[in-house]
């Protein structure tokens, strides 16, 4: 793990887990990389109460940079490319890829296997892509990964919690 990674006090990382520079887990969040690995790029953030897991042998986790995942995220056995959204709620199962620069609404379930092209937009119950993501929408999802970087980063400093 790198030296400037927030882990809130409350939070789990347990396993064969590798997080990059200047990411975050957030309070209450598991990453349990127990039976296969797990990796998380760099700024990348997991807000609270969310989980991350993996799949015995088949299955491992791979988080790219700059993602973003909101509030009770459930992801297990997945690849997540960089710059992404993972919204509030949202439950990615086992074999899902999720490609580059793309976004998954708040609730969406994308189910098992599933194969996301970069710079989607996916939502729904079973997910489907909707559309493309604009250039404005991309940087929005980078924006909003720098700002978790720098609260984290306020959050080492202030409380000195890792």
């Amino acid at each position: 793990m790198a030296m400037d990674v927030f882990v809130a006090l409350n939070a789990t990382v347990i396993g064969d887990v590798v997080i990059g520079e200047g990411s975050s887990v957030w309070f209450g969040s598991v990453v349990r990389g127990d039976v296969n690995y797990i990796r998380i790029g760099s700024y990348t953030n997991l807000q609270d109460n969310s989980v991350i897991h993996v799949t015995t042998a088949k299955y491992p986790t791979i988080i790219g940079d700059q993602v973003t995942m909101g509030h009770r995220v459930l992801v297990h056995g997945c690849v997540i490319g960089s710059r992404c959204l993972i919204g509030m709620g949202a439950i990615l199962m086992d074999g899902v890829e999720i490609g580059d620069e793309s976004l998954v609404a708040a609730g969406a379930v994308v189910t098992p296997g599933t194969k996301v092209p970069p710079r989607s937009l996916v939502r729904g119950f079973p997910a489907k892509v909707m559309r493309e993501l604009t250039d404005e929408e991309v940087a929005e999802i980078e924006r909003l990964a720098k700002h978790y970087a720098n609260l984290a980063s306020w959050y080492l400093g202030e409380y000195g919690e890792r």
